[in-house]
């Protein structure tokens, strides 16, 4: 039926239903995008079931991501490839693929790897037709990508964070050789829409509305695994999204490195506050999340539409990394300690309710006493609900590794002691404003207790209760009984 067809004139959704057995060999594989991915996942899809019957039995991948929101989304996108192809997905790595998402944010990210691939090493010689997958920031590195063909040639595939959109094509040509893949792209322009996304949850999901970043802060390896910023059009986001809601998601989380900055690569620039505004008249959504904000980049216009937003969530990550002034001038974080405050000043004036959570840096090359005094200070004063504490790590190839007044562990493990404790008491204080209240909670999983379900309020904040399985995806209202510092125990009322 399909002998002879010219598959570049076949839109996408044809070729996710042709079985390439039945197509002349000889036909090219198109040349634009997402097509090209879809013929190669036709091709694949035939492997698979050939293999499958050769088995006798469905062949399986596992996936672990490391790393951040968009390291989620991105594993999504694979994962859906993976079931388009016809792969059943398992939770434990005896699987015949299995496909890493690394991250390379900390020294630690790396290290895990590693570790990973040694108990891998194992598995693949009782097995030694399951194929190792390797992709995301921690491969942009070149001293990453040599150390893993010198000492893990078993790994079958690694790519980077530029060509995710290509992994059919890849993984088809993966299954067709015998030697280790490799494709690392030094950078990109592309953005490739429409690819089949397998999703973690089906009542809520993260939306990629840009990729890349701008700010080289001088302790970040971000920009140089991710590249620069590149927003996506503001019709193709809305689209996604009404598609999502359409399969019945009903929370998004919008993500970029700095979504701040959302639209400024646009050939009609749209500023975030303008995109927000968008994506609230989607009938059926619920909740507008969005990850992660750039202090220098918080427009006086996206605060006073979250103070007016019926759906935004009344949550703001805001990273401060130091209360420094003189630290966050090193850190090129362009900003002070005063403008800082006065962004938490204002965020609060808009939104008295706002729930603020943070970032900070211990130990940042050349901090003092005084520095750090400074970090304590603004963390007294902008009553965070939450901050997730980081000792600083020396990432190669940032201005902040080649430094010299590294701070001493010994000194850098007090300080990050005292940090957490005051971190933990002014979030205990803060948190507790609701004890008692009655909130609604979005019910997202159930714990390893049996019967005790978890969800999140508006303000991020996780909520602990008795329930039943009937209620995931749904909201429910739930009295905060008690608050145990970032979470609640409560009672569904």
């Amino acid at each position: 039926m399909y002998n002879k067809i010219d598959l570049r004139e076949v839109p996408a959704e044809r070729l996710k239903e042709i079985s390439l057995d039945l197509v002349d060999i000889d036909v090219k594989a198109p040349e634009f995008e997402p097509n090209r991915q879809f013929y190669f996942m036709a091709k694949a899809r035939d492997y698979v079931k050939r293999k499958s019957a050769e088995l006798g039995r469905p062949m399986t991948f596992f996936t672990q991501t490391f790393g951040c929101q968009m390291n989620e989304k991105q594993s999504e996108v694979v994962a859906g490839i993976m079931d388009e192809i016809g792969f059943q997905r398992q939770e434990t790595e005896d699987a015949d693929v299995v496909i890493y998402n690394t991250c390379t944010v900390r020294e630690n990210a790396n290290l895990k790897v590693y570790g990973r691939l040694g108990k891998l090493h194992s598995l693949k010689k009782s097995n030694p037709d399951m194929k190792i997958v390797l992709f995301g920031c921690m491969m942009q590195e070149k001293q990453v990508v040599d150390k893993i063909q010198k000492d893990y040639p078993f790994v079958n595939l690694v790519f980077g964070t530029h060509n995710i959109f290509k992994f059919a094509e890849l993984f088809y040509e993966m299954e067709n050789r015998d030697s280790q893949l490799i494709d690392i792209w030094e950078g990109t322009d592309k953005i490739v829409e429409e690819l089949p996304t397998e999703r973690n949850y089906s009542f809520k999901s993260g939306v990629n509305i840009m990729f890349g970043c701008n700010n080289f802060c001088s302790y970040c390896i971000v920009p140089y695994v991710r590249g620069r910023e590149r927003s996506r059009e503001p019709e193709a986001i809305v689209k996604e999204i009404e598609a999502l809601v359409a399969d019945g998601v009903t929370e998004v989380m919008l993500l970029g490195q700095n979504v701040n900055s959302y639209g400024k690569t646009l050939k009609n620039p749209v500023t975030f506050a303008q995109l927000l505004e968008k994506v609230e008249q989607i009938e059926g959504l619920k909740r507008i999340r969005f990850m992660t904000s750039h202090p220098k980049d918080l427009s006086d216009e996206l605060i006073e539409y979250m103070g007016r937003s019926k759906k935004v969530c009344h949550h703001l990550h805001l990273p401060m990394q130091s209360g420094s002034s003189r630290i966050l001038k090193i850190m090129n974080r362009h900003y002070d300690k005063e403008k800082y405050l006065g962004l938490v000043e204002k965020i609060r004036a808009a939104v008295p309710d706002i729930s603020l959570t943070t970032d900070i840096i211990v130990g940042f090359p050349g901090e003092t006493e005084e520095d750090f005094q400074e970090t304590l200070d603004v963390v007294e004063k902008s009553d965070f609900d939450t901050a997730f504490t980081f000792i600083y790590s020396k990432r190669s190839g940032t201005p902040a590794a080649r430094m010299e007044d590294q701070v001493p562990e010994e000194v850098v493990k007090d300080r990050f002691d005292r940090l957490l404790k005051l971190v933990q008491e002014k979030g205990r204080a803060v948190s507790s404003r609701f004890q008692g209240e009655v909130q609604e909670v979005l019910v997202e999983t159930e714990s390893k207790e049996k019967g005790i379900f978890t969800g999140r309020t508006q303000y991020n904040l996780l909520v602990h209760f008795p329930g039943t399985p009937d209620l995931l995806g749904k909201y429910v209202n739930v009295r905060l009984d008690i608050c145990k510092g970032f979470y609640y125990m409560g009672t569904r009322v």
